[in-house]
């Protein structure tokens, strides 16, 4: 993938995969061009050249919200939540595109979503500006969870959030993985990423500079001093 913004490149022809059922990350510092990939992945950046492969069709010309019918879904850095609407009905709005065609198949996946996030439950009647920043990433996953992705794009869900919810919210991410969703997730926090990622992608100045497992990269001397704080 090509990203350019006017004469600028961002992405200078990067190649990523993600394997049906895994967790790969997408490691790098501010400015890398890791949001500016998963724009492009979710149909909000135009590539300059280049193509986007989902699931063996390419979707490189589909638009944002074809995409999202089709099971690419975004979890947005910043979360995103309407903050004027209940917790109920920022989940509700994930299911846009969804399709349920029974109340019972609605019904289980909101069951789904209350039974990883059981705080959002207690707070179901809850206006989501009034929830913390913990609280409102957990509705931001959960959103999208609603829609029952193929491949679940996250963008640095542990931003600005305290240690301990840090910690609760990458058990979830590995929970929802291990329960067959694909995860794309963009991280600053090596450790608690590489830790649970099948594979990761380093990215530096919009080029991927190293590759390998989650084990591999964490032991790796570059990686480690350069995100670890190591050596």
């Amino acid at each position: 993938m090509v990203v350019n913004y006017g004469r600028i490149q961002a992405l200078h022809g990067i190649s990523l995969k993600v394997a049906e059922g895994e967790l790969v990350t997408l490691l790098g510092a501010n400015g890398a061009g890791k949001t500016t990939t998963m724009r492009a992945l979710s149909g909000l950046l135009p590539l300059t050249k280049g193509r986007i492969l989902f699931e063996g069709r390419d979707i490189t010309k589909l638009k944002a919200h074809e995409r999202v019918i089709g099971g690419l879904i975004q979890a947005p850095e910043g979360r995103g939540v309407f903050p004027g609407m209940t917790v109920q009905e920022n989940l509700d709005m994930g299911c846009y595109g969804r399709g349920f065609t029974k109340k019972a198949e609605y019904s289980s996946t909101l069951d789904w979503v209350f039974e990883l996030f059981p705080r959002l439950s207690e707070r179901r009647k809850q206006v989501g500006g009034t929830l913390s920043g913990g609280e409102q990433q957990m509705l931001a996953i959960g959103r999208s969870l609603m829609a029952r992705p193929r491949l679940l794009l996250l963008d640095e869900p542990s931003m600005g959030l305290a240690p301990m919810v840090i910690q609760q919210i990458f058990r979830i991410i590995s929970e929802i993985n291990q329960q067959g969703t694909t995860v794309l997730l963009v991280e600053q926090n090596a450790q608690q990423a590489l830790a649970r990622s099948d594979r990761a992608y380093i990215l530096e100045t919009g080029e991927v500079t190293k590759t390998g497992t989650g084990g591999e990269l964490l032991t790796d001397s570059a990686v480690k001093s350069a995100y670890l704080g190591v050596g």
